[in-house]
């Protein structure tokens, strides 16, 4: 049995200096094409997404409007009035408000309504956008199932369901 010799590699030595550069260049070159996208801290829709997510784990109580129990628009009532910005208590009075966004420009504090009833074409059910990130929304909104909770719109269950996203003004 004859053995083959083995070639060693090559390795490439860096300075310091050069591959500290090349990684903080990879990191902006990676950072820019996640295309994440979030909200300023001093914004409104950080102060509706932040007051949305202070109610998870609240139980879901059709009707309910506070932390003891709380529905879909409900959730989307209070996290805009926290935001100064006043709304009708119900989903379906909600949906008529605001401008209609297209899927891909969905934007962290845009409002999703949802066909989650027996009528296919009628909204009945509300959530609010957190984050979109690589094209992958998700939201907030009160499950009767699981309470407030996050969910992504990809989900089979949600894309079926989904009937439009709307942005509200908010300034």
């Amino acid at each position: 049995m004859k053995l083959k010799k083995e070639i060693p590699l090559k390795r490439i030595h860096f300075p310091s200096a050069t591959y500290f550069l090349f990684c903080a260049i990879a990191m902006l070159f990676l950072a820019s094409c996640s295309s994440s996208r979030r909200v300023a801290n001093s914004s409104p829709e950080f102060t509706i997404i932040q007051t949305a997510k202070s109610y998870r784990g609240t139980p879901y109580r059709y009707g309910g409007t506070t932390r003891a129990g709380i529905d879909c628009s409900a959730l989307v009532y209070h996290a805009f009035a926290a935001a100064g910005v006043q709304l009708p208590r119900t989903s379906t009075e909600q949906s008529k408000l605001g401008k209609k966004i297209p899927e891909g420009k969905i934007l962290p504090g845009d409002v999703l309504f949802f066909a989650t009833g027996k009528k296919k074409k009628e909204v009945s059910h509300t959530g609010i956008v957190t984050e979109v990130q690589k094209k992958e929304v998700r939201f907030i909104h009160a499950s009767t199932s699981r309470g407030v909770t996050e969910d992504y719109l990809s989900n089979s269950y949600w894309t079926k369901a989904f009937l439009f996203a709307k942005r509200l003004e908010t300034k």
